[in-house]
């Protein structure tokens, strides 16, 4: 899927975006706070902002980038990347989670600058060539619009996207959102590799009136669930990062007394502690619509 749309200006895109009618985002100012990048493990780096995660993957030939924020969120993620002693044009992929707006909003501003193409499931690019989710999305019409994504090709599940020495493996995790995606990757430093989980959200958030035990919109959304929670908790997981940094804990993580020699995000349990949590939330969900 290549030129959906012809190509915008940066500033033409958020105008055009700040042009629709929004539903107010409380949190939107706290999730876009800055935040000082940081390496994860070997060629991985945390560049999101406080509560909306981006990852960069690098090697010589090119860098991969999961996920881009809020629209604005898109000159601090490049401003990381920068930071960090990177180039931003040269980011040759640009991964998708989910196609809602605090985590592809600023896909399009992010492509504009360095040329890359973005990758996302079926569902997820028709979203983002729209920039907006649809009628089988949890959230729609609750979810803020973003500047649309012209520039796409499409994952299929189990698929390995590559750039150069890269290799990022697309897990199809619907249930959020039908299009969502986690993906999989090794970093390595030296001889020590580690298997690293980008996981995207799963917790059961919709606009009002809408119901996961009974929509017509979305009537797999549990069974999505399922097949979710099992794909993750399969997964080799060393290091498990989420859409949002907080739901897989990496914060508390990385707040705690470092032992030497020993990085703090590994936690040989973390995919399956997620998708614990995950089912929980679900669980509760579930309980209040019945």
């Amino acid at each position: 899927m290549r030129h959906l749309l012809a190509p915008l200006s940066l500033s033409l895109l958020l105008a055009v975006t700040a042009a629709r009618a929004q539903p107010v985002c409380e949190p939107c100012e706290q999730w876009n706070a800055t935040q000082k990048p940081f390496q994860v493990f070997g060629n991985t780096y945390y560049v999101g902002v406080k509560g909306l995660s981006s990852v960069l993957i690098t090697s010589p030939e090119g860098h991969v980038l999961i996920d881009g924020g809020l629209p604005q969120s898109a000159p601090k993620i490049a401003a990381s990347v920068r930071a960090l002693g990177f180039k931003v044009e040269d980011i040759k992929l640009i991964l998708t989670s989910h196609a809602h707006f605090d985590h592809a909003g600023g896909i399009a501003a992010l492509q504009e600058m360095s040329g890359a193409l973005a990758v996302a499931s079926p569902l997820a690019a028709l979203a983002m060539a729209n920039g907006e989710v649809g009628p089988n999305d949890p959230q729609y019409g609750a979810a803020t619009a973003y500047p649309p994504v012209s520039d796409m090709r499409v994952a299929h599940n189990g698929e390995v996207i590559a750039a150069g020495p890269l290799a990022i493996t697309a897990h199809f995790t619907p249930g959020h959102t039908p299009g969502g995606v986690s993906w999989s990757w090794k970093s390595c430093e030296g001889a020590r590799c580690l298997n690293i989980v980008y996981a995207d959200s799963l917790n059961p958030t919709s606009r009002d009136g809408f119901k996961f035990t009974a929509s017509a919109d979305y009537p797999n959304a549990l069974a999505d669930f399922e097949t979710s929670f099992a794909t993750l908790a399969a997964l080799p997981c060393d290091i498990v990062l989420s859409a949002h940094p907080e739901f897989s804990d990496m914060w508390g993580k990385l707040a705690k007394p470092r032992e030497a020699g020993k990085n703090p995000l590994l936690d040989a349990e973390g995919c399956r502690k997620y998708v614990s949590s995950a089912r929980e939330s679900l669980r509760k969900r579930i309980a209040a619509e019945q």
